[in-house]
């Protein structure tokens, strides 16, 4: 049953492949490097959305040498509005890591790819199935749906990624291993999608138990949702005389480790409270509230933001830089501080020229702010 399953899925696979500019032609291996890259940038990110930051990256870095031999400020700044960003830090780590203690050559198992920075059980197996078609048991969300569909597992997430590994693992095949993975992947992906799924175009829906059972959309179950906690802050956008604006770098670990911002208060629990906030902002500066709040979604919690704008210089206190505004493209700044930026240039409140100077739109600062929009 588990080879039957597994050869009509590789037939499928080499009929309705997707074209991704990661994956090798049919009958060639896929470039390690590549498949890393495309792997990190994916993680809880769309495959529209990684697209061209992953075209981006290989031709400013070709190599995983050249990403090594980068300052991680670069690559961090060519990651913003990818979010996520630690996972930029542990790209750049493991890629000086390849590149200092493997010669530049990834290691070719999942356990050798564990050992690297960044490299989790996902994509150690991941990169160890397609790149170097070695078995490996590959689980995204997108197989662990279908496998919740094939099995109409009952048991509720994420407690039943246990089990879902398990079912995963007993169909995977031992020979083409990279074949097999990522045509799970696309299964899920583009048939056995979360609502509506194709059901008829499914080559497993003859053996998928909650297709026999008319219920696919029920699975996988999900835990009851939590409500998340909202956090605010207050920032100060401090624009100076020639239009730069104060920028500072946060802490290298925690929450948007290492990019910059727009500096901000401490990020308080609890709703926001009205017109407090202005405790947190530098002293000496005569700032105006601007109307609204900017809003963001984290995994874990929803954030409000109150922006406060003044004009200043030569500086702020704390390290900081000052940014030329039509530059801001260039700045490692996450989703979230390009709101702020965004809120502030078009806000009528802001003093002095701030409301009526535009940033350049460079190709990443259009892409940084698409993702922004996203949220």
């Amino acid at each position: 049953m588990p080879a039957r399953l597994a050869a009509d899925l590789l037939a499928w696979y080499d009929r309705h492949r997707r074209d991704l500019p990661w994956r090798a032609k049919p009958g060639a291996r896929s470039e390690p490097y590549r498949v890393w890259l495309s792997e990190i940038m994916l993680q809880q990110t769309t495959v529209a959305a990684v697209v061209p930051y992953y075209h981006a990256f290989l031709q400013r870095w070709p190599t995983v040498a050249a990403l090594a031999a980068a300052p991680v400020e670069d690559v961090m700044a060519a990651w913003a509005g990818l979010g996520y960003y630690a996972r930029a830090r542990n790209l750049h780590a493991c890629a000086k890591a390849v590149a200092d203690g493997h010669g530049g050559v990834f290691p070719d198992s999942e356990d050798g790819l564990r050992e690297l920075p960044g490299i989790g059980a996902y994509t150690a197996a991941a990169v160890a199935a397609i790149a170097f078609d070695r078995r490996a048991t590959v689980v995204d969300g997108n197989v662990e749906r279908v496998m919740a569909r094939m099995f109409a597992l009952s048991d509720p997430m994420p407690g039943a990624k246990k089990r879902l590994r398990e079912l995963a693992d007993a169909l995977t095949p031992d020979t083409r291993a990279g074949d097999y993975a990522q045509a799970a992947m696309d299964l899920g992906a583009t048939v056995c999608v979360p609502r509506n799924p194709r059901c008829m175009l499914c080559p497993w829906r003859g053996a998928c138990a909650a297709f026999a059972a008319g219920t696919p959309e029920r699975f996988p179950v999900k835990a009851a949702e939590k409500i998340k906690p909202v956090r605010h802050a207050a920032t100060a956008f401090v624009v100076r005389a020639d239009g730069a604006i104060w920028l500072r770098r946060r802490a290298a670990s925690g929450l948007l480790g290492g990019m910059h911002e727009i500096p901000s208060g401490p990020w308080r629990d609890g709703a926001w409270p009205g017109g407090a906030g202005t405790r947190d902002l530098p002293a000496g500066l005569d700032f105006v509230a601007l109307p609204g709040l900017v809003r963001h979604g984290f995994t874990h919690f929803d954030f409000e933001m109150k922006v406060f704008a003044a004009r200043g210089g030569p500086a702020l206190p704390g390290e900081g830089e000052w940014w030329p505004l039509d530059r801001i493209g260039d700045a490692a700044l996450p989703s979230l501080m390009r709101k702020v930026v965004a809120h502030a240039l078009k806000s009528s409140s802001a003093p002095g020229r701030l409301s009526s100077v535009r940033p350049a739109a460079s190709g990443a600062a259009r892409r940084s702010a698409r993702a922004a929009r996203r949220g």
